[in-house]
């Protein structure tokens, strides 16, 4: 019986790092086709072709350098050709591209084939929200799971220890994804809240900006677990207002959850080149291609789209109720009576006790401009990249984060000039 095949769409860090998992899994399962392709976008490196080095060296040298990849992990140039005849699809590129990506793919699948994503991010849509999960599903007319975790690549890659979690709304599918990822040192647990577990892998890097922006104006580690708990709060409402599916507590105490949170938030990207935001005053763009080796973030993009999607359902402009009312356990209001649809949901405003929003002694209530006027303070600030996110006018971290602690900063400047002077 030939063993199913495999095709690793993406070939980037965190692509890269898989296929050395998935590569050497499949040469040692029988019920998996050793021969694992993995798609490439072509570039030039040093006068070589990256797919050439790849396959001659087994090295994806810019991506991933210094780890060797089994040598069944073949590089191909063609999106196409390297998915023909898969059985099973890894999707691990950059949220943005996946769009085009699926519709290259489109009829040249195996009808029976089904996929996995490792893409955190989601999409706006001209109804709002759509999941990457969704978009891929749709477009290609396959099922899609999910898979997301405190997995940053280069660790991964050096084996370290780590777990992950798989959302998958067929256990089946969920459990030989599992059997193809998992080793000793990347455990895998399957749960069914996929839109849930995809949420978590997205919102994540939001947070993580605003865990940057604090690193980055020289706050402590209090005020960064303050950003980082806040900030999962607002995951949470986040979720509730917009997964269709099942929202449980239960499943951000997985590793796509809090530990993927605080792992990123620490150790990722995003906090990474925020911080370097904070400190130098470039722009995300510039500092991308200086960081990131050209690589791109995914926590200012989904920011910005998120915000559209906010835009789309008119929540922009709309606050919660103050803090004063939260604890005493009113329900939501807002105009156009979205308090009541809420309400029907089951969602009360106790859920979001101690969000940002109505942290008053934070963030002074009321005070507080709109979302319109932070995106307006947004772009010009972050040129193309505006780290906004809101919920009901509760502004997850990033934005929020900023300002704030840009204001504390400059009084913090001007009472040790005031000091200084009083010295002289």
């Amino acid at each position: 019986m030939t063993g199913k095949k495999i095709c690793i769409v993406g070939s980037g860090n965190w692509g890269s790092a898989i296929a050395k998992i998935v590569g050497g899994n499949a040469a040692q399962l029988a019920h998996f086709d050793p021969r694992v392709t993995m798609w490439v976008f072509e570039e030039d490196i040093g006068g070589r072709k990256l797919t050439e080095i790849i396959n001659t060296q087994h090295e994806n040298v810019k991506y991933l350098p210094g780890h060797k990849l089994p040598p069944n992990v073949v590089a191909v140039p063609d999106v196409v050709q390297a998915a023909a005849d898969a059985d099973i699809l890894i999707f691990v590129v950059p949220h943005q591209f996946i769009g085009k990506i699926c519709d290259q793919l489109k009829g040249h699948l195996k009808a029976d084939a089904i996929g996995v994503s490792l893409i955190k991010g989601v999409d706006e849509g001209p109804k709002g929200l759509k999941l990457i999960s969704e978009v891929i599903g749709e477009r290609l007319g396959i099922p899609i799971s999910v898979l997301m975790g405190a997995n940053i690549a280069n660790e991964v890659a050096d084996e370290k220890f780590c777990e992950t979690t798989i959302g998958s709304k067929n256990m089946a599918h969920g459990q030989l994804l599992k059997e193809l990822m998992q080793t000793p040192n990347f455990r895998i647990t399957v749960v069914q809240e996929v839109d849930t577990v995809e949420i978590c892998g997205a919102l994540k890097n939001i947070v993580a900006v605003g865990a940057g922006f604090c690193d980055g104006l020289g706050f402590g580690d209090n005020t960064k677990a303050a950003v980082i708990r806040l900030g999962l709060m607002e995951m949470i409402a986040f979720a509730k207002l917009f997964c269709s599916g099942s929202v449980s507590s239960a499943t951000f105490l997985e590793s796509c959850g809090v530990a993927d949170l605080i792992t990123t938030c620490y150790g990722g990207r995003n906090r990474k080149v925020a911080e370097a935001f904070a400190r130098t005053g470039k722009s995300i763009e510039q500092l991308e291609k200086e960081m990131l080796n050209g690589q791109k973030l995914q926590g200012p993009l989904t920011a910005r789209e998120l915000h559209g999607i906010l835009q789309h359902k008119g929540m922009v402009d709309k606050r919660l109720t103050r803090k004063s009312e939260v604890q005493r356990r009113k329900p939501i209001r807002a105009a156009t009576g979205a308090g009541s649809r809420l309400r029907g949901r089951g969602y009360d405003a106790s859920d979001v006790q101690g969000s940002t929003l109505v942290r008053s002694q934070i963030l002074e209530g009321d005070n507080m401009p709109t979302a319109k006027q932070l995106a307006d303070i947004g772009y010009k600030t972050f040129s193309t990249s505006m780290m906004l996110l809101t919920v009901y006018g509760g502004y997850l971290c990033s934005v929020r984060a900023y300002h704030y602690f840009q204001r504390r900063s400059s009084q913090r400047q001007a009472a040790e000039e005031q000091k200084t002077s009083g010295a002289l």
